[in-house]
């Protein structure tokens, strides 16, 4: 299948590893011009080398904290003004630190809000002047929005608003046909999977090898994802292949989630 991504503009936020990284590679081989960004310009910058490299796609790399919304605007500007315009938008941001209601003080749940909620609406109001008609927006949340982690009190609360900003701008940027979707990453293997397990290990006093065991024996396909068949997910998802779905929920997990909505 041929997506149609072909000179397309594309900016993935904090992609310098992980989910982001594998999204902005499988962008770049699919022929877009990738934005990407990271807290460190320097592991972005071999990031975006190293795609470059590979792709033959150009692949620009920015030093941004996306908790500071004037440096997501300013990125997403800069970005808009370098290219002429925008096409995909994936306002990525990484996940909140793990933790029970009881141990997350006042300003976790500040630094949590600016992290995971603030961010998506700030990308939002950045970028939807410079997204074209058959633009796309995706966002990156979580299973937390569909079942809650006990471990995961701050991606609870506000992964769940970002997943109803989701809903709220396709439609409301239906009529500029920009679509906007969520895709949600079931335990796909990354560092932010590995920092989980090993929290979880110390919460249980275990192994982390056991917590991987027993994860990864609830989950049907019996393994953990690798992150190439996430971003094989949400690329089709920005593409328009997809150029008929908007406001929907996409979940990558190999079957974990067991409910029916």
């Amino acid at each position: 299948m041929n997506l149609g991504l072909e000179g397309k503009v594309a900016l993935v936020g904090a992609a310098s590893r992980g989910l982001g990284a594998a999204i902005a590679r499988i962008l770049a081989e699919e022929g877009c011009t990738v934005e990407i960004c990271s807290r460190s310009l320097d592991r972005v910058g071999h990031t975006a080398d190293v795609i470059s490299s590979n792709t033959g796609s150009t692949v620009i790399a920015s030093e941004v904290d996306v908790t500071d919304a004037d440096e997501i605007t300013a990125w997403v500007e800069d970005s808009a003004s370098r290219n002429g315009h925008l096409d995909i938008v994936i306002p990525n941001a990484g996940g909140p630190p793990a933790g029970s209601f009881v141990d997350t003080a006042p300003s976790d749940w500040d630094a949590g809000y600016e992290l995971t909620l603030r961010s998506a609406m700030t990308f939002a109001a950045a970028s939807k002047p410079h997204l074209v008609a058959g633009g796309s927006m995706l966002y990156l949340t979580s299973s937390s929005v569909k079942e809650p982690i006990s471990s995961l009190v701050l991606s609870n609360v506000f992964r769940a608003g970002v997943a109803a900003l989701a809903k709220t701008l396709a439609s409301d940027w239906a009529s500029d046909a920009i679509r906007v979707n969520q895709l949600i990453p079931g335990r796909i293997a990354t560092e932010r999977l590995d920092e989980l397990d090993a929290y979880t290990a110390g919460q249980r006093g275990i192994a982390v090898a056991d917590v991987r065991d027993q994860m990864q024996a609830s989950i049907p396909l019996g393994r953990y994802g690798v992150p190439e068949e996430f971003a094989n997910a949400a690329v089709f998802l920005v593409s328009p292949a997809a150029s008929f779905i908007t406001g929907a929920t996409l979940q990558v997990d190999g079957g974990a989630l067991k409910s029916v909505f």
